[in-house]
C-alpha cells in the first residue's frame, strides 16, 4: 500500500470554505479512481511553530499500490484539482510538500 501525504500553507485569503470544498473534491476521488482505500484531512496542531513553516493543513490517500497512486497522478481531473488547490496556497506551488511511503 502507498500512503500519498499532502502538506499545505494556504494563502491567508483560503476561505474555511475554499479548504472544504478542495476536501470534499479530493474524497470524490475515491469513487472515481478503483484502488483508492481511504482518503483523510488533517490541520496540524503541532506546537514546534518555526518548524511547521505555515504547513498547517494536510491530507492524505492510501493506495493500493503503485500502480493505482500513478493513475492517479495522471488523472484530469486530480490535475484540476491540484490547480485549484495551488491557486489558494502561499507561494503557488511552494506552498505544498508531498511525500510517498510505504505502508
Amino acid at each position: 500500500m502507498i500512503r500519498h501525504i499532502v502538506h499545505l500553507r494556504f494563502a491567508e485569503n483560503a476561505s474555511e470554505a475554499d479548504r472544504l470544498s478542495i476536501y470534499d473534491q479530493l474524497a470524490g476521488l475515491s469513487g472515481h479512481i478503483d484502488g483508492i482505500l481511504d482518503f483523510q484531512h488533517r490541520t496540524n496542531v503541532s506546537v514546534e511553530i518555526p518548524l511547521v513553516r505555515g504547513f498547517n493543513d494536510m491530507f492524505w490517500f492510501d493506495f493500493a499500490d503503485e500502480t493505482v497512486r500513478n493513475a492517479y497522478l495522471e488523472d484530469s481531473v486530480h490535475k484540476a484539482i491540484g490547480a485549484q488547490i495551488v491557486a489558494r496556497l502561499e507561494g503557488g506551488a511552494d506552498g505544498v510538500f508531498v511525500c510517498d511511503i510505504e505502508v
